[in-house]
């Protein structure tokens, strides 16, 4: 067999392989990244890179390898959901590093963190003095959550003792042209309604309209095709 229709089969094999593991192990592997799940996905790029190219490893062993380093995981995460215990032991613990607006330097070590890299986080959170902050946790995925103290915080409605009207999820009702059928039966809203909608805001007819989207107060968003 050709070396280059080898490389292609094995590459397609590692893709179909790769992709079968990405919707197995689902969107934590991305959105809740912890130093584990960091070292799990370089491997398994490297076993799928090795194997796509490299003659030398049998098909069916990168294969395998595959299936062990993207099930394993998954399995492991399994098993914290079910026992507090055992995620603690696999994705470790969030730390506290200021409480009652206190640094705990002893936290702090064990996290082999000095002051400098606990500015920057709260930097990126966009607080400079570390007087304004009554606490902050360092989570398991590196993210610094943070919480200011109370004379600190942004006024809000609640806070002036303002009543406001309870806001709901937005839906698109017209999406590349085409009206979402289901969302706007299940809405109560017709095609007539959604027709004059869009005709107000210089639409000619639904095909005009790249995108449209409505509140829960029933105001429509439309964004209509470049002409």
């Amino acid at each position: 067999m050709p070396e280059l229709t080898l490389i292609l089969l094995r590459s397609t094999a590692a893709f179909l392989v790769l992709f079968l593991m990405a919707r197995i192990m689902g969107k934590k592997q991305i959105s809740q990244l912890t130093f584990f799940d960091y070292c799990v996905g370089i491997t398994i790029g490297s076993i799928a890179a090795t194997m796509s190219v490299d003659q030398n490893v049998k098909a069916l062993n990168g294969i395998m390898s595959l299936l062990v380093w993207g099930l394993f995981p998954s399995l492991l995460a399994y098993l914290g959901m079910k026992s507090t215990t055992f995620s603690n032991v696999t994705d470790g613990k969030a730390t506290t590093l200021i409480e009652n607006g206190k640094i705990l330097e002893k936290n702090m070590r064990k996290n082999l963190m000095n002051i400098n890299q606990l500015m920057l986080l709260l930097r990126e959170k966009d607080i400079f003095k570390l007087s304004d902050v009554e606490m902050a946790v360092l989570e398991t995925n590196g993210q610094l959550s943070v919480l200011l103290k109370a004379d600190k915080q942004p006024l809000n409605a609640s806070m002036q003792g303002i009543q406001v009207q309870a806001e709901h999820g937005p839906h698109i009702l017209i999406m590349d042209g085409k009206t979402m059928g289901k969302t706007l039966e299940k809405l109560g809203y017709t095609e007539e309604w959604l027709r004059n909608e869009v005709k107000k805001q210089g639409a000619n007819n639904i095909s005009d309209v790249f995108l449209a989207q409505v509140d829960s107060n029933h105001q429509l968003y439309v964004d209509l095709y470049e002409k």
